[in-house]
């Protein structure tokens, strides 16, 4: 119906040469009408999507800023751990250094006690052992002695012979040792 009124209008229009108020009013109002239609079903969803899309999109913003926030934030804490881990670690290398040292002093010290012991126990064995080779020694001199001497009674010697018989029993008694 609108089509067709708008042909009749344009014929008459072609008809005559002066303006017409009556096409003109109802062209007015049927631009009135799509406007309104527009607005109702157009205009309105499209601008409820534009609403729509710029929440999202400031709320997509939104979330963005805080994830940084909570990034740097998390940034600094593990800023904050590692350096803290760092002061561990050193305190326990200081820890370890020291207890090498103590270590290291008291491992000494033991070597220490056990080589002055093992000293003396040396000096005393080696004192025993002298002390035995003395008293050996003394003993093959006396009974040497008393042999030479009940040699000597036996038959007096020239001092020649004394040391021939003297040099004869020594020989003889270092091949019995």
């Amino acid at each position: 119906m609108l089509t067709s009124s708008l042909v009749l209008g344009a014929a008459e229009g072609a008809s005559h040469n002066g303006i017409n108020g009556g096409d003109i009013l109802f062209q007015l109002v049927m631009f009135l009408v799509l406007l309104a239609l527009l607005k109702k079903f157009a205009w309105g969803p499209l601008m409820g999507i534009m609403k729509q899309r710029e929440e999202h999109i400031a709320g997509e913003i939104k979330g963005a800023e805080q994830s940084r926030a909570e990034a740097q934030k998390n940034l600094e804490e593990q800023r904050e751990l590692l350096k803290q881990a760092r002061q561990e670690a050193q305190v326990l290398i200081e820890n370890a250094k020291k207890q090498g040292d103590v270590q290291r002093d008291e491992i000494i010290a033991l070597a220490r006690t056990e080589s002055d012991r093992i000293k003396q126990s040396a000096k005393q064995e080696i004192e025993t052992q002298k002390e035995q080779a003395v008293t050996a020694i003394r003993e093959q001199v006396a009974s040497l002695s008393v042999l030479i001497a009940s040699k000597v009674i036996e038959k007096e010697l020239s001092a020649a012979d004394q040391e021939k018989l003297i040099n004869e029993y020594i020989i003889e008694a270092g091949e019995k040792r």
